[in-house]
C-alpha cells in the first residue's frame, strides 16, 4: 500500500538529505516528494508518497521523529484530503491534430502554455488520478516531455472525504 506521509521540519540546510538518508537506510522508496515552505516563517512541509504496510511506516514514522529538525509526522494516508499535483506535458500538435489536443485539454481544464509548429505544452493542476487519465488520453499523440511534480496533501478541516463521495455517485 502506498502511504502519505506529511512532514513538518525545522527549514534548514541538510534536512532533505537526512531524511532522504534515512528512507536509503531502511530500503524504502520514496515515489514523490514535495518540498515547501509551511504557513510559519522557518518551517517546511515535506510531503511524500511512500510504499509500504502499515507497520513499516509506524516504525519509519519512529525513526523520523528521532532526527533533528522534524517537528512533526503525520501518515494521511486514510485521512481525508485535498490532494494536488501540477504536471507540464509537451505533446506532438501537428496542424491536422492541434484542435484535437485542445479540445481534450480543455475537457481536463489544463492550459496550453507554449505552441510551436509541430508541438504543445499544457498545464495540468489536479488529484493524481487526473494526471493518469490525461497522459492516457494524448499517448495516442506521442508524448515528447513531462515534468510533474509530487503530491502535494493537506487534510480537510471539514472532514468530508470526497473519495467516500465519489464512491456514493458511483453506485447511483
Amino acid at each position: 500500500m502506498k502511504h502519505t506521509l506529511s512532514v513538518l521540519v525545522e527549514d534548514e540546510a541538510g534536512v532533505l538529505s537526512r531524511i532522504a538518508g534515512l528512507f536509503a537506510r531502511r530500503g524504502f522508496n520514496i515515489e514523490s516528494l514535495a518540498v515547501g515552505p509551511a504557513e510559519q516563517f522557518g518551517i517546511s512541509r515535506i510531503t511524500m508518497l511512500v510504499p509500504g504496510d502499515d507497520r513499516s511506516i509506524e516504525q519509519l514514522t519512529k525513526q523520523l521523529y528521532k532526527l533533528i529538525n522534524v517537528l512533526k509526522v503525520q501518515d494521511i494516508t486514510t485521512t481525508p484530503c485535498v490532494e494536488r499535483e501540477l504536471m507540464l506535458i509537451k505533446v506532438n500538435a501537428t496542424s491536422s491534430t492541434r484542435s484535437e489536443v485542445i479540445e481534450l485539454a480543455q475537457v481536463f481544464r489544463a492550459r496550453v502554455v507554449d505552441i510551436a509548429e509541430d508541438s504543445l505544452t499544457l498545464e495540468i493542476v489536479g488529484d493524481p488520478g487526473k494526471m493518469v487519465a490525461i497522459i492516457q488520453v494524448l499517448s495516442k499523440f506521442g508524448i515528447r516531455e513531462m515534468a510533474r511534480t509530487g503530491k502535494l496533501a493537506l487534510t480537510r478541516e471539514s472532514g468530508v472525504n470526497t473519495e467516500y463521495l465519489k464512491s456514493l455517485e458511483a453506485k447511483v
